[in-house]
């Protein structure tokens, strides 16, 4: 992974600091994205929290134990083995195939602002020793938005995992289906689960870990179709926002409609755990389908 973090430090001394991150040092002595500063309200219980300790405490609130939206690379920092992460799947360009106004030079402003070339990275990695291939969405790019490029990367990760005879551990962090692509943003949800298909038919092993907000396309495709669903506390995991939904039955949403502990209750989600606990819940997992090589 220190290849991975190189290339990300590389590219942020070639430009100057962005409006959402800061970056500061953790106990590794490498850099970490912490948005807004040192110090940030909670969203939940409105207490100002020093970022710094809550970056050690893996991105959780202290006070109210708010799970904060983080980005891919510190999703690495705390999920995988140090060195262990190899990234595959370079070299992808996203185009323009219904020539939107904007949408080049927005995929170019977010390039510059995220350090990343689309909204999904994937590659081989362990995680407590066992060897699985794990794929995350970095909500930071546009939103963690499926277009084509993203449909595509998803789609090589699951073939990546049977051509190595692994499971596969994909972090969903989605506003959905890229708009500014249209149809074929929406292939990428059949696309997809084609993948997810043929990678179940092998006997491998498809984990899929829900944080906030995984929505539209992304849910309605592979994002629902692990053999074992996990999500992190509160996160809203569903295909139309609520208030979408009220105003179209006319009626009142249930309380936690569409948080992970309601979709927990209702059976989409097989269980809620805590991102201090998640590591070691993979871990276990993983190490009780590991197949004999």
């Amino acid at each position: 992974m220190n290849n991975l973090v190189k290339t990300f430090e590389n590219r942020r001394n070639l430009k100057s600091k962005y409006k959402k991150a800061r970056t500061i040092s953790n106990t590794l002595s490498s850099k970490i994205d912490v948005p807004k500063g040192l110090y940030e309200q909670c969203p939940t219980c409105k207490e100002t929290v020093n970022m710094k300790n809550t970056v050690d405490n893996k991105f959780i609130c202290k006070n109210c134990g708010e799970h904060f939206r983080i980005r891919s690379i510190d999703r690495l920092k705390i999920t995988v083995d140090s060195d262990t992460f190899v990234e595959k799947g370079h070299g992808y360009i996203t185009l323009n195939p219904l020539f939107q106004d904007g949408y080049e030079e927005k995929i170019a402003d977010y390039k510059e602002k995220t350090l990343l070339d689309e909204a999904y990275i994937y590659g081989y990695a362990e995680i407590n020793s066992v060897p699985t291939v794990i794929g995350i969405m970095d909500s930071y790019f546009l939103m963690g938005s499926m277009g084509s490029v993203v449909g595509e990367k998803v789609t090589k990760s699951f073939e990546y995992a049977m051509y190595k005879k692994l499971p596969i551990v994909i972090f969903t962090a989605s506003g959905g289906a890229r708009m500014q692509e249209g149809i074929f943003s929406l292939m990428q949800m059949a696309k997809t689960s084609q993948a997810v298909l043929k990678h179940s038919n092998m006997g491998l092993l498809y984990i899929s870990v829900l944080t906030h907000p995984t929505t539209g396309g992304v849910t309605a495709s592979f994002a629902m179709l692990g053999d074992i669903i996990l999500a992190e506390p509160n996160a809203l995991i569903g295909f139309a926002g609520p208030r979408v939904i009220e105003q179209t039955i006319n009626q009142k949403l249930p309380e936690g409609f569409q948080r992970a502990e309601f979709m927990e209750e209702k059976g989409f989600v097989d269980k809620v755990v805590n991102r201090l606990e998640l590591k070691e819940t993979l871990s276990n997992l993983l190490t009780l389908h590991r197949r004999n090589q």
